[in-house]
């Protein structure tokens, strides 16, 4: 699994799965190698979400692929993600920012693994399709959260690593990311974005609205189905 001579400068990308993280793998191949890593943390939907990891692996004929777990996410719970006794769709915390779906701190364990095996490969870069502008207020979606991350990068690898987090969606509306993603042709039949539904999106959650409305405001359909 390391890197092998000659090969072009490889990028880790978190793939979760859904839309973003799929533009996310379009834009880092352009200009590299692809290794790509999923992570179930006992998600409600982790079952869907790893299998639209996998066909979007095989759609680009990437080998280089780790799937992983931090079931810990949910023992500790407080996320209606991982707690199916709360409510995914109306999910908004009165007098808070930050909707009950925020896994806490989810996205600093998933850099972590992800700058672990790129440290491994030899890897130059971890792209993540991290949203800011148009996302749902998630504290660790912002741009100021991963320039932190990166200076900890710098003084938490070795020396000679020379290795940055990526993030080119962060200040892109949904629009602009399905505009992207049909520019690069990305698989976005094969993705999937619901907090809720396996083999049918709800269409009312927060991630399902936000991503139709993406679609809409480009003028073309989702290719994936929505509960009437």
């Amino acid at each position: 699994m390391l890197r092998k001579p000659g090969d072009t400068h490889l990028a880790v990308v978190l793939l979760s799965g859904g839309m973003d993280s799929c533009v996310a793998v379009a834009i880092a191949r352009q200009s590299c190698g692809l290794a790509l890593m999923h992570v179930s943390y006992g998600q409600r939907t982790e079952e869907r979400e790893r299998r639209a990891f996998s066909d979007i692996a095989r759609h680009y004929g990437v080998h280089r692929t780790l799937a992983t777990r931090l079931d810990h996410l949910k023992v500790i719970g407080g996320s209606a993600l991982t707690d199916p006794s709360r409510d995914a769709v109306e999910a908004r915390r009165p007098g808070s920012s930050v909707p009950d779906t925020y896994v806490p701190f989810r996205n600093t364990h998933l850099l972590a693994m992800a700058v672990s095996w790129a440290e491994v490969l030899g890897a130059r870069s971890v792209y993540i399709g991290a949203v800011q502008e148009d996302g749902s207020g998630y504290p660790d979606c912002r741009e100021e959260y991963y320039e932190a991350f990166n200076r900890l990068l710098r003084v938490g690898t070795r020396p000679e690593t020379r290795l940055e987090v990526r993030t080119p969606l962060i200040h892109m509306s949904k629009e602009e990311i399905v505009r992207e993603g049909l520019r690069l042709d990305a698989p976005f039949h094969l993705t999937w974005s619901c907090y809720t539904g396996q083999e049918i999106a709800c269409g009312r959650c927060e991630s399902c609205c936000l991503r139709l409305k993406g679609f809409r405001a480009a003028g073309v359909p989702d290719p994936i189905p929505y509960a009437s």
